[in-house]
């Protein structure tokens, strides 16, 4: 029974240590949704674990003591895909969340099966790679790795301001990938851009550099990276 009541716990914890990180970061994955998961797989492989030497008949196919278990990986990308979201730029954002979904339902069934300090040790490098190494590559890696994507909506009184726009962004190193031209009221026009910049290069300064040129009305610039 304490070997019961001790895998739960142990469960709880690193559900808990999963979920603070995202809660920390504000994202759809929260502490109670983390343990809640882990706690649960837990459970369920304790069951499938128990249930198959409880329920075991001698001399007949013995029941493999992970089935039930294998159905929770699979079981809950329904979990994971619920915070995957689509925003109106068709930027796809949650994809992380939805991995650590996926992460706190395998630390409930290591800790279910008893592998404690392999899950220990999977909840401490999980941690390292979503925030210590993207810090290191921010201080160290290459400039491409420290880009981050932008979403640019200007709208124009002249097809002369359009060109302006991306020839400043071109002049600043930064790079189109996703272009929309529409036409607005008033024969204006409004350029939808997804650029990628330096992170180094604050937002109030593109902001400013395209509201400056020639015939730009309005800017509007939103960091649409995960």
């Amino acid at each position: 029974m304490f070997d019961i009541v001790f895998k739960l716990c142990m469960s709880l914890f690193l559900g808990f240590l999963i979920g603070i990180d995202r809660q920390l970061k504000h994202k759809p994955l929260g502490m109670k949704t983390s343990m809640v998961i882990s706690v649960a797989s837990c459970l369920i492989t304790i069951v499938s674990i128990e249930a198959a030497h409880k329920f075991a008949i001698p001399g007949q196919n013995v029941m493999d003591p992970l089935r039930l278990a294998a159905q929770i990986v699979s079981g809950v990308g329904f979990i994971g895909a619920g915070v995957i979201l689509r925003r109106q730029n068709d930027v796809i954002s949650g994809l992380t969340t939805a991995a650590m979904v996926w992460a706190a339902s395998a630390l409930g069934i290591a800790s279910g099966a008893g592998f404690y300090f392999e899950a220990s040790i999977a909840v401490i490098l999980i941690i390292i790679a979503v925030n210590l190494f993207p810090m290191f590559i921010k201080l160290f890696g290459p400039n491409k790795l420290n880009e981050r994507d932008l979403s640019l909506n200007v709208v124009v009184e002249h097809i002369d301001g359009m060109t302006a726009v991306i020839e400043q962004l071109q002049s600043d190193s930064m790079r189109v990938k996703h272009s929309k031209v529409k036409d607005v009221a008033d024969d204006h026009q409004q350029i939808q851009l997804v650029i990628s910049a330096s992170s180094k290069i604050p937002i109030t300064e593109i902001y400013h550099k395209i509201r400056q040129l020639k015939h730009v009305l309005t800017v509007e610039v939103e960091n649409i990276s995960a």
